[in-house]
């Protein structure tokens, strides 16, 4: 039995060593930034709940959100993290940018074309009909002030918002009947989203917005006639070509289609500047792989077309040019209705008209 006395001395003892080992691996004025510990013992400044827009078992468009969550640690070395929540599981699909704004959690990663019932413009800095396509899209994003003016059209909603993912065009559509013409659209009831979805709405086609959880079951029941959603690869795993036998392109309503990664502004505003550096990069990163996985997929998914007894097929050229035609009269009525989008739809054609003068020179025929 030891004595009170050295029991005491024991523990004192026990207390220095303590402290000697703490300032080993802490210096004195190294203060710690969090409590927490990433991987390898490195202090975790960002440790962010991140509800996503698209369930992360679907390729192409969930992946790329593992994607950003594994490259941020991996590259801050473990001092970001990232916890994904897949949709409806903390935050609904559609309302990401409500609860980063509300400051309902941090940040979230989503299509920001969902926004357009609150600011229309947002669908411009998500896909536009017969609009850029993707690598265009980037060099108006980086170099032509769409960054700055995404950037000030979600400033007054407390949202900072980040390019983060980027796809291929859509396909125009899954349907039962094969179409002819415009004239096909009129009283279909369809699933479509964005200005692509006002556009139809504009022929006399019936449109409803469903997360990509409800589709099938929708489409199963006959409580929609049509769908549109995402990329081949996305679709089939989704199941439409159970029900649907025809698939359409080219994906006129969305020749882009663009993700972003939203931060509350206030929460952007107080991280350092290395720590916005690192974000902004990784999203960097991911859209570049994003937009090589998209195109890597798609056409050995239609190659197995002929073996699902799936028929995929170009719309009519002269549909094609009516839907067009709406398109570009729409974007006109909504830029009247909204300054902000009035701004970016000019920067884009602006941009679009300069582009154009390369992109019909440089690049070979598409059939050649």
């Amino acid at each position: 039995m030891l004595s009170h006395r050295a029991a005491a001395t024991a523990v004192i003892v026990a207390f220095l060593i303590g402290i000697i080992a703490s300032l080993a691996v802490r210096p004195p004025g190294n203060q710690a930034v969090s409590s927490e510990q990433g991987i390898a013992g490195v202090n975790t400044r960002i440790h962010w709940r991140l509800p996503i827009s698209n369930a992360t078992n679907l390729p192409v468009l969930g992946d790329n959100a593992k994607y950003v969550s594994r490259t941020a640690n991996q590259v801050s070395d473990g001092a970001i993290r990232l916890d994904i929540y897949e949709p409806g599981e903390m935050v609904p699909a559609f309302a990401i940018s409500d609860a980063v704004r509300d400051g309902k959690v941090n940040a979230g990663y989503t299509w920001l074309g969902y926004d357009q019932g609150k600011i229309p413009a947002s669908a411009l800095v998500a896909a536009v009909p017969f609009g850029m396509e993707p690598w265009e899209y980037s060099a108006w994003w980086f170099e032509a002030g769409g960054r700055q003016l995404a950037e000030a059209l979600y400033q007054p909603h407390n949202i900072h918002p980040i390019y983060c993912g980027m796809t291929g065009p859509e396909t125009a559509g899954w349907f039962r009947e094969p179409l002819e013409g415009v004239e096909d659209l009129k009283g279909l009831k369809i699933r479509f989203a964005g200005l692509g979805g006002k556009v139809l709405e504009q022929v006399g086609a019936s449109v409803t917005m469903l997360p990509s959880g409800e589709i099938f079951q929708a489409l199963e029941k006959g409580a929609i006639d049509a769908t549109e959603y995402a990329l081949p690869i996305v679709d089939e795993a989704l199941g439409f070509a159970r029900i649907a036998k025809f698939n359409y392109f080219p994906g006129w309503h969305q020749p882009f289609t663009a993700t972003h990664f939203i931060v509350n502004l206030d929460v952007w505003n107080e991280l350092s500047e290395t720590d916005q550096r690192l974000l902004t990069t990784t999203c960097t990163s991911a859209v570049t792989r994003n937009l090589a996985h998209s195109e890597a997929v798609q056409g050995a998914i239609i190659a197995g077309f002929s073996d699902i007894g799936v028929s995929a097929r170009r719309l009519p050229e002269p549909m094609l040019r009516e839907l067009s035609k709406v398109a570009t009269e729409l974007l006109d009525e909504e830029a009247q209705k909204d300054p902000a989008f009035a701004k970016i739809l000019e920067s884009q054609r602006r941009f679009q008209k300069d582009y154009i003068q390369w992109k019909r020179l440089a690049y070979l025929p598409r059939d050649f």
